[in-house]
């Protein structure tokens, strides 16, 4: 066994060892904490939103909407030319259950409704087919487009004439 009187000692046995010792146990983690703070803040970051590319610049004014004007005494479109425009992307072929161009039996049902259910349908938009109104075409063109859309499937409806000014 070991003898009761028996000196223990530690690690650190001179005062130059103790001051050492408390140096890197205190004074060094405060330096190394403020060399990483450093580190980390001196680099040359834009700050968020700040980056000044020219596709950052582009992104943040562009333009959310357009104005177009139009000429409002220009004549109106043929039917035949605002249903290649409009209405033939998906007559042509009958997608989604779109009656196809100049199918009698398809617009036998629909015809009988009559022109200004018809009209309706184009303009507010019915099944699939999105609302016709208020885009690139008039009202009145979007009927002379109706028009002739229904009289290739067996109608006799007279074209619509221009509105009054």
């Amino acid at each position: 066994m070991s003898d009761p009187h028996e000196d223990h000692t530690g690690p650190i046995k001179t005062p130059i060892q103790l001051l050492w010792t408390s140096f890197f146990s205190f004074v060094a983690p405060v330096f190394i904490i403020i060399g990483l703070v450093y580190f980390v803040t001196s680099g040359d970051k834009p700050a968020a939103g700040a980056d000044t590319s020219e596709l950052a610049v582009a992104k943040r004014i562009e333009r959310v909407g357009t104005v177009e004007l139009r000429d409002a005494n220009r004549p109106l479109a043929a039917g035949a030319d605002v249903y290649k425009a409009q209405c033939a992307a998906c007559h042509d072929a009958g997608l989604a259950g779109a009656p196809k161009f100049g199918d009698k039996g398809a617009w036998g049902a629909r015809i009988g409704q009559g022109y200004e259910a018809l009209l309706t349908s184009a303009l507010k938009g019915k099944g699939a087919m999105g609302a016709q109104g208020g885009g690139a075409f008039r009202d009145p063109e979007i009927g002379r487009a109706v028009v002739h859309l229904a009289n290739a499937g067996g109608a006799s409806f007279a074209e619509p004439k221009a509105p009054a000014p």
